[in-house]
């Protein structure tokens, strides 16, 4: 049965808005774009050892004459914080850009292609609001096929941040767990939360929001990063050990990249733990921000219309987020490995620093303001974001290739 109806647009859309409305964390990012330099080392620290010619990774942004899968009115799905289209912008050339590798082809996402292939399966997203972000687009991706059914528990004490779907004639679910931290969190600030407010993690307690479940799912993507930059007191074994941001003279500083690491250090010794967890674990990379002129609290925007056209250097703090995910990610690969579990890493932190035209910037509005934000964090629907599911329907094609249950020129 398909969900065409408008009354469950309207209702699964103000469900998604909620989720983001009280999940931005707008960072607190330096603005300046250093000069050219060399890229990131892709291969090399993929610690991916597949046999496979085509490095999808390593390409650049062309122009396609197909232009974007969807439109804000062929998707009604999309959330007006990232409905750039709906709130007037004015350019269209940000849509019709696609990614492209040296030396093959990235292929085109066919959405009745990957339903069949999660046909009696499940796939979670688990992290912020940029993960979000990615499953939105990819049900925008599937909406000209077929509409979930949202079965998420709506009883007082379920959370109201993580949703789940239900897309009824594949027998898929699709859900997603917020949780912005992947480890234990709360609130520590006197003054109470906001976008900058202090809270305190537990780096050695993966966060139950999605710990207690995930044991069920087929695929799992993992992806955090912006709340990182907030201030921070870390805790492991239940004593406080540091912090990040706090000026608290008396507390030892930590940097960010600490509780980083600890982070995916704790959830990918969940995941290998887990006796009946068999899912394929993606590890989708660090998005950076294009804030300029400013930060995003200080008239910072991002109003370019076209993607970087040389190869711009990445900033050294957006590097070292990159670097210390997949540091984390290699050991639990290999480790994964000798348990019979497969990692499988997204990295698109290069590709997506190359696009600062992707960003809503002052075109995304949410429900409880009047007025728009500079929104440089998250990207446009449609947008390049659209190409992480591309990236993500491939690598799930390959596990299968791997396993011998599909064929060659699927």
């Amino acid at each position: 049965m398909k969900f065409h109806q408008t009354s469950c647009h309207k209702f699964l859309v103000s469900t998604l808005s909620l989720i983001f409305i009280t999940s931005i964390p707008l960072i607190l990012l330096k603005n300046s774009h250093p000069p050219l330099s060399s890229s990131l080392r892709r291969s090399t620290e993929l610690g991916d050892d597949d046999d496979d010619k085509c490095d999808v990774f390593s390409g650049k942004w062309v122009i396609s004459p197909q232009g974007p899968y969807y439109t804000n009115e062929t998707c009604p799905l999309i959330i007006d914080q990232h409905n750039c289209m709906k709130f007037g912008r004015p350019d269209l050339q940000f849509m019709k850009w696609r990614w492209k590798p040296f030396g093959c082809e990235l292929p085109l996402f066919y959405a009745t292609q990957f339903l069949e292939i999660v046909r009696g399966k499940s796939m979670a997203f688990v992290g912020d609001s940029v993960g979000r972000n990615q499953m939105q687009s990819l049900m925008c991706l599937l909406a000209h096929v077929t509409y979930a059914k949202d079965i998420s528990n709506k009883s007082p004490s379920a959370s109201i941040y993580s949703i789940h779907l239900f897309y009824s004639e594949y027998n898929f679910t699709l859900s997603a767990f917020w949780s912005p931290f992947l480890v234990k969190y709360k609130d520590s600030d006197p003054e109470g939360h906001s976008f900058n407010s202090l809270m305190s993690l537990y780096l050695d307690e993966a966060d139950e929001e999605w710990a207690k479940e995930i044991k069920n799912f087929d695929y799992v993507i993992i992806s955090v990063g912006q709340w990182f930059f907030r201030p921070l007191l870390y805790y492991q074994d239940g004593q406080l050990i540091g912090c990040h941001k706090c000026n608290h003279s008396n507390i030892t500083s930590l940097t960010r990249y600490y509780g980083y690491k600890m982070a995916f250090q704790t959830t990918f010794k969940i995941l290998l733990s887990l006796k009946t967890y068999k899912g394929v674990t993606f590890l989708r990379t660090f998005s950076a921000a294009h804030f300029e002129n400013g930060d995003w609290n200080n008239g910072g925007s991002c109003d370019r219309t076209r993607p970087f056209t040389k190869e711009m250097k990445i900033e050294e703090y957006n590097k070292e987020f990159y670097l210390t995910q997949v540091e984390e990610f290699r050991k639990a690969k290999v480790e994964g490995i000798q348990n019979g579990l497969r990692f499988v890493l997204i990295n698109i932190t290069e590709i997506m620093w190359l696009r600062p035209d992707g960003h809503p910037n002052r075109y995304g509005h949410s429900m409880n303001r009047n007025a728009s934000v500079n929104d440089c964090v998250h990207w446009c629907l449609p947008g390049p974001i659209d190409t992480w599911n591309e990236f993500l329907v491939y690598f799930m094609k390959r596990e299968l290739l791997l396993r011998g249950k599909l064929k060659k020129n699927a």
